[in-house]
């Protein structure tokens, strides 16, 4: 292991920011260990139903305050699209070109997820699975693909996006909020919110990206502002406490998301902008930074096939014949909450054995448009490593 480490660090180009990739890591960890925390399929006569820990146990809710990272994700996702456009530009790259690599990389692993999925739910179906079993695992699954949507608008967006204050949008989920709470507009008005919302944290990537945000200062205002809006509008204007969806519950934070999601998305930010003089200083040691480098060699692969693997380990664990604590049970107690955590790093194994399979649709991905001109692949690490000392992404 030590080995692959100074290997993966000495192929890394020296201009990488290295705390960028793990900002993008912690996200994606965050999605996933939230997710398998907060998500139960409970036994029911055979049937599977889904129902959240966060639902019998309410405490819960700074558990959601914890793995719900999309902000992050956002963030880093404006910096990044923000400064491979620019670099796009300045190398004479077409708008189409450009665009078409970003999502080339993006949605390629998805067809196998699908593909998959569409013949297992064909199998499940001819043999007799209770529609209402499969109906919860197909949303378990194509539930996370409305990121992909979100973000592939967003991406598709930045050269009209990357200068855009992001007040602008956060005056949007400001009002959208206003009159759906306190006007009585139709729910299905909180659907701009989709957009607007986070388009505060890509805006604040973009922001990023051209030089703003520099600072300490900058960070602890975002952390303290967005905690103490968040904290507010909790505490006196009715919003829930749990940042993520919760069943059975009248207004969920995150589905679409609210003011209250988006302040907590800001200090989130000023949190991740904070953290970046620490994560430089440890992704100097190799282990770190190899475990990091190939988390995100296969990010879309851990993203699009965490919850195939729960549920893989939920449906194997039926087997046993009776309910498996922290697995079919219902999530009503600190019991459930200690057998789940047991059960995690079997969800890992199971996670471990679809990137084994599927993860080659990932990285044969089409380059970057740099990267295919010089023929190289991604530029996490690079078998030979360019001149270059900028600090650059891609």
């Amino acid at each position: 292991m030590r080995e692959l480490a100074r290997r993966i660090d000495a192929a890394t180009p020296p201009g990488r920011d290295r705390a960028v990739d793990a900002l993008r890591a912690i996200a994606v960890l965050g999605v996933v260990l939230g997710h398998w925390l907060v998500t139960a399929l409970v036994s029911d006569g055979g049937a599977l139903q889904g129902t959240s820990p966060l639902a019998h146990l309410p405490r819960l809710a700074p558990v959601s305050w914890a793995f719900q990272t999309l902000a992050v994700f956002f963030l880093v996702g404006g910096y990044v699209a923000t400064r491979s456009h620019a670099r796009a530009r300045a190398l004479g790259t077409g708008y189409r070109q450009w665009l078409g690599s970003r999502l080339a990389r993006l949605f390629g692993p998805v067809v196998a997820v699908l593909t998959l999925w569409t013949v297992a739910a064909v199998a499940m179906l001819a043999g007799g699975t209770a529609p209402g079993t499969l109906r919860t695992l197909l949303t378990l699954v194509l539930s996370p693909l409305w990121f992909l949507l979100v973000f592939a608008a967003l991406t598709a967006a930045t050269p009209l996006v990357a200068r855009l204050h992001p007040l602008w949008p956060l005056a949007v989920v400001l009002h959208v909020d206003l009159f759906r709470f306190g006007f009585g507009a139709p729910a299905s008005l909180g659907w701009i919110n989709v957009a607007a919302g986070w388009l505060v944290p890509y805006c604040l990537g973009a922001t990023w990206a051209r030089g703003g945000l520099r600072g300490r200062a900058t960070g602890w205002a975002l952390l303290g502002a967005g905690a103490a809006a968040t904290a507010g509008l909790v505490a006196w204007a009715g919003y829930p406490a749990s940042m993520v969806g919760v069943p059975g519950a009248a207004v969920s934070n995150l589905n679409p998301p609210t003011l209250a999601a988006v302040t907590f998305g800001l200090a989130q930010c000023g949190a991740a902008l904070l953290l970046l003089g620490p994560l430089r200083r440890a992704m100097r040691r190799p282990v770190l930074w190899a475990a990091v480098a190939l988390l995100n060699l296969s990010a879309m692969t851990v993203f699009l096939w965490h919850q195939t693997a729960l549920m893989t380990v939920t449906a194997l664990g039926l087997l046993a014949g009776a309910p498996l604590p922290g697995l079919h049970t219902v999530p009503d107690g600190p019991a459930w909450v200690a057998a789940r955590t047991a059960w995690l790093p079997v969800f890992a194994a199971a996670l471990a054995v679809c990137l084994a399979a599927f993860r080659t649709y990932e990285q044969r991905r089409p380059g970057t448009f740099e990267q295919r001109r010089r023929g190289r692949g991604s530029t996490v690490v690079r078998r030979s490593a360019p001149a270059r000392r900028s600090r650059t992404h891609v």
